[in-house]
């Protein structure tokens, strides 16, 4: 089965490449190639659920380097990977408020029967695969981490 987010990836390109849009287009070219890359290494066709995975990952480095660019005082190279995260997060869905994950967060808590810091092993596998593309891992963890303490 064709994962939805490769075909919608397929068919924005293909229009990007109509209206003549150069940075959409390879905005969606190095997404498609670290999509690629990742199936190579993984050696199998990813789902939706990784293919989320892979765009949050490119969305965080753009923050990264967008945080970077600033501190050097490059607003160009910033204002040009804000318009690269702004294309990217199109293919995330809806991110979580933090008051969202935290009430996820609670009832993971509740379902493992986590009591304090040590059971944090516990809960972060499973919260982060149900936000998957949802929220941010780090948030998630911090989340977790003031919940249990």
């Amino acid at each position: 089965m064709e994962a939805a987010i490769k075909q919608k990836l397929t068919d924005d390109l293909k229009q990007a490449m109509r209206n003549g849009d150069r940075v959409k287009t390879s905005v969606i070219r190095l997404l498609m190639a670290a999509i690629q890359n990742a199936e190579i290494a993984r050696q199998t066709t990813l789902g939706d659920q990784e293919l989320l995975g892979i765009v949050a990952k490119e969305v965080r480095q753009r923050k990264e380097s967008i945080t970077a660019f600033n501190k050097g005082d490059r607003e160009d190279l910033a204002a040009q990977e804000e318009t690269e995260m702004a294309i990217l997060k199109e293919y995330l869905p809806q991110q979580l408020s933090r008051e969202e994950i935290i009430v996820t967060a609670r009832n993971v808590i509740l379902a493992v029967g986590a009591q304090g810091p040590g059971d944090k092993g516990k809960v972060m596998p499973k919260l982060i695969a149900e936000m998957k593309g949802r929220a941010d891992g780090r948030e998630i963890n911090t989340v977790v981490t003031e919940l249990l303490s």
